[in-house]
């Protein structure tokens, strides 16, 4: 019994596979309202796996210019799969329709441009870069701005957003850093104690542990902990509400996005960084001292006593003095990436990693500028 493609109950077009090996049979009307459900069903279509295929176009009952183009570009798809198609029903003046068609559709698409070359590549991605690097000056422009107003003006100053992002960014920070502060002087004094036995010199690991910690790895560690943790939420929700158009509501209604946004997180960060610098630098002696005393024999008392000489004043403040610098540079990359943020959702995460990568790339190479430059002026 064949099989017959009528019109669905709203005047559909309807395709299905024939009786006869390699023959589809299409009914119904080909027209702009009809073929609107067709067209996902075409791309889910089995068709016959025959080189030669038949289609029977003898039940289609209206046909237009929109249904005229969706059976031509058919027609094209399953030439390019190497099948031969003939059609045949069609009716005269259906058949003059899909041939004045056929002749304004090109018959091979644009050609897809070359992709670039090495040294294309390289002006691009130079130019992305000095494009970013420009928007970030301006951004720090803004930002050192609206610093200045807000301290000719305290009443700008918004408190309670500062207070929040104190205990988000620093308080709730505390066991993660203080955690990874405490193995990592656990892995320096282990590694140290080795090379201190050989030579019994184990008093030295105070030395060691002390100044490595306070001087340098307890306020880079902190920073990269922080990019991580709370630069990345930074652009999160700055990113999350310019999808969500909150940024343009600010502006409509009067409220600067910096001084509600930006300046609370940088305040709060740049207070909550040497803070946790201090603790990190206690937690990571703490771990040194565990493992100095479990291999090397040296007591807690022994450890702090020798920690008085090994550790100067100018040596602390300089670990201290770096935190401040490093939380200036997480906070404005934070929110200068969620500024960027475009589109969607998915925006939200590039923006994200590129905040969290930036601000740690950043956060080394300062680190190593500071050492450059005490280096050169000896302190």
């Amino acid at each position: 019994m064949t099989r017959r493609a009528v019109p669905g109950p709203n005047g559909e077009a309807q395709i299905h596979r024939g009786n006869a090996p390699g023959e589809a049979r299409c009914g119904g009307t080909w027209t702009l309202r009809g073929i609107a459900s067709l067209e996902p069903r075409l791309e889910a279509f089995s068709w016959p796996a025959e080189k030669e295929l038949a289609l029977d176009c003898s039940e289609i009952a209206a046909m237009d210019t929109s249904g005229a183009w969706l059976l031509q570009r058919t027609l094209r798809a399953l030439e390019r799969r190497d099948h031969h198609v003939r059609l045949h029903g069609l009716r005269t003046e259906f058949d003059a329709l899909l041939k004045l068609v056929a002749s304004r559709v090109p018959e091979k698409r644009a050609p897809t441009p070359p992709a670039p070359g090495a040294l294309t590549r390289i002006g691009q991605q130079a130019w992305r870069g000095l494009v970013n690097t420009s928007g970030m000056l301006s951004f720090l422009g803004e930002a050192t701005a609206a610093l200045l107003r807000a301290l000719v003006q305290p009443r700008r100053i918004r408190w309670k957003a500062i207070l929040h992002n104190l205990q988000t960014g620093g308080f709730e920070a505390l066991p993660i850093t203080g955690l990874l502060s405490f193995l990592l002087g656990i892995v320096i004094a282990y590694q140290g104690a080795e090379q201190l036995r050989r030579f019994g010199a184990n008093i030295y690991i105070a030395d060691l542990v002390g100044l490595s910690m306070v001087r340098e790895l307890s306020p880079l560690i902190t920073a990269i902990i922080v990019a991580g943790r709370s630069g990345s939420a930074y652009t999160a929700q700055i990113g999350t509400m310019k999808v969500t158009e909150e940024i343009d509501a600010l502006r409509t209604i009067g409220v600067a996005p910096l001084d509600l946004l930006v300046l609370p997180k940088m305040l709060a960060l740049i207070v909550a960084l040497p803070l946790l610098t201090v603790y990190t630098d206690i937690m990571g002696i703490f771990g040194g001292m565990v493992m100095a005393r479990a291999q090397l024999d040296v007591g807690f008392g022994t450890f702090v006593d020798r920690l008085d000489d090994a550790i100067t004043l100018r040596s602390y403040l300089i670990g201290v003095g770096k935190a401040p610098v490093f939380a200036a540079i997480i906070a404005l990359v934070g929110c200068y990436q969620g500024f960027q943020t475009t589109g969607s959702a998915d925006s939200v995460g590039r923006q994200t990693t590129k905040s969290v990568v930036q601000a740690i790339f950043l956060v080394i190479v300062t680190d190593a500028l500071f050492s450059i430059a005490f280096s050169w002026f000896k302190l």
